[in-house]
């Protein structure tokens, strides 16, 4: 485990041993420095505890003889890490020992929370990215150290969770940076326990337009399948047409693919009639043949309404 280094924001108590007027709390400086009583300051930004007590007690021999110097550290600065990858929202975070991390979806919708109590750890960064994608490789995350390439972790979530096994969740310290790789395939199955877990957020939100009762944004939980969408949409009406169901999905490349899906409301999850779904699926519910016929003779007979009803424009369209 990396030693604590010392760093803008953090604070520390001084005390040396039988000699009075030096006992404070000092706080790092945005410079890096602190301000140490009859001495001035010293930078200890990037020092440990013990490197900070054997610079203090330097510094002291050239006024005082033999200091015995005893610092302590009273409260720490925000641990910043950069997460990037297959996260809901990659970015730098700053993340306190004592916080809230709320996961929600691409669109703000929240949630669940998590109460951080103690120091920040792998598993806490992740969800303060929002969880990870659809496309999120549990088996393959990357914690680096600083800037330093070679001392890096490679995380494997998806045996703890698969398995029940005993899980490796590091301390993260400020500095670190954390990748989440994107996976080469993942079955239905694994994407329904990933969705169920605390590395996924709980809600995602669709678009279900078209021949449905309650048209619009749909919050549903994360990787459910199309049926729940259409079923948080009211269900299908009348004029639907269930067997030519079109699925929009925006990829990474800016993209789209577009899928047929023949529904069947009782269907489990799978990838051909209900397949699961991820944040920003576009739902479509086309009208039936019955249905456009009836709207297209609607527009055929409004412009002539004033002047002739529908019966007499049908009787008029049927003679010889």
């Amino acid at each position: 485990v990396p030693k604590y280094k010392l760093g803008p924001g953090d604070k520390i108590s001084l005390k040396i041993f039988k000699t009075e007027g030096f006992d404070s709390i000092i706080s790092v400086l945005p410079d890096g420095t602190i301000n140490l009583p009859r001495i001035g300051a010293l930078k200890v930004w990037g020092l440990t505890i013990d490197q900070t007590e054997k610079e203090i007690h330097e510094r002291y021999k050239e006024i005082l003889r033999n200091p015995i110097v005893y610092i302590d550290l009273v409260s720490t600065r925000d641990v910043r890490i950069l997460v990037s990858g297959e996260v809901q929202r990659p970015g730098i975070y700053s993340i306190g020992l004592n916080s809230m991390n709320k996961l929600s979806n691409t669109d703000g919708g929240e949630s669940s929370v998590v109460t951080s109590q103690g120091w920040p750890t792998v598993v806490e960064a992740i969800q303060k990215a929002g969880g990870i994608t659809s496309n999120g490789d549990l088996r393959n995350i990357e914690l680096r150290r600083g800037n330093n390439d070679e001392d890096m972790i490679v995380l494997n979530y998806w045996e703890a969770l698969s398995k029940g096994v005993s899980v490796n969740n590091p301390y993260i310290y400020d500095g670190d940076s954390l990748k989440i790789n994107k996976t080469k395939s993942r079955g239905e199955e694994e994407s329904l326990k990933i969705a169920g877990s605390s590395f996924s957020p709980a809600a995602i939100t669709v678009n279900v337009i078209g021949e449905v009762k309650q048209p619009g944004p749909q919050q549903i939980r994360a990787n459910s399948p199309l049926n729940l969408a259409i079923f948080s949409a009211g269900g299908l009406n009348e004029n639907s047409k269930r067997n030519d169901i079109r699925l929009i999905r925006l990829i990474n490349d800016g993209s789209t693919i577009q899928k047929k899906i023949v529904y069947s409301p009782s269907s489990g999850i799978n990838k051909n009639s209900n397949p699961a779904l991820i944040d920003g699926d576009v739902i479509i519910v086309p009208k039936n043949l019955l249905a456009k016929t009836s709207t297209t003779l609607k527009f055929a007979v409004e412009p002539v309404r004033p002047i002739i009803n529908a019966a007499s424009l049908y009787r008029i369209l049927n003679r010889n």
